[in-house]
C-alpha cells in the first residue's frame, strides 16, 4: 500500500483510502472501525508527543518510575471532530479536525492502516490531505477543471 501526503491542514484534512476492488460491507466496517477507533483515542489525547515517558525510556521499563507532574503539566493533545466515513467505488474517506493532537496520531494511523492492509483488506493507497481528482471535496472552493499539480 502507498502512502501520499497532500496539502494538510489539521484543523481540515481529508484522509482518502483506496481499496483494490469495491469493498464488501465487511471490509468497509474493518477500515470505518479503524478509523473511529483512532479518533476516539485522539479525542481523548492519546497523541501527545510531549509525554512519552514510556517511549522514552526505551526498553527497559521494569520499575520505571511515571512522572505525574510532567504528565499533568504537558500541553492538551486533543483531536476535535470526525465526519461520517463515506465510500464511492473503490475509494473510501473522512474528514477530521485534528485539533491539537500531535503528529504522532498520523504515524499510529498509518500503521493501523497498513497492517489492516496487510491481513484483512486489499488496498492500494492511504492520501493524506488534499483533493482526490476521482472524488471532490463538498464544498470545495476549487474549480473542477484545475489539476493538483496548477494548484498554489
Amino acid at each position: 500500500m502507498q502512502v501520499q501526503f497532500r496539502e494538510f491542514d489539521p484543523f481540515n484534512v481529508w484522509i482518502w483510502v483506496e481499496f483494490s476492488n469495491n469493498p464488501s460491507e465487511m471490509e468497509k466496517q474493518y477500515i470505518e472501525e479503524a478509523f473511529s477507533s483512532w479518533f476516539y483515542l485522539g479525542k481523548l489525547g492519546a497523541f501527545n508527543a510531549e509525554n512519552l515517558q514510556v517511549q522514552d525510556v526505551g526498553l527497559e521499563i521494569s520499575h520505571m518510575d511515571y512522572d505525574e507532574d510532567l504528565a499533568d503539566n504537558s500541553m492538551v493533545a486533543l483531536m476535535h471532530n470526525m465526519g461520517e466515513f463515506e465510500f464511492e467505488s473503490s475509494w473510501g474517506r473522512c474528514w477530521f479536525d485534528l485539533g491539537t493532537s500531535d503528529a504522532i496520531a498520523l504515524d499510529v494511523l498509518i500503521n493501523t492502516i497498513r497492517e489492516l492492509g496487510r491481513d484483512f483488506l486489499s488496498l492500494e493507497q492511504l492520501i493524506i490531505g488534499g483533493e482526490n481528482e476521482d472524488w471532490r471535496v463538498p464544498g470545495s472552493n476549487q474549480p473542477d477543471f484545475i489539476g493538483d499539480n496548477e494548484r498554489n
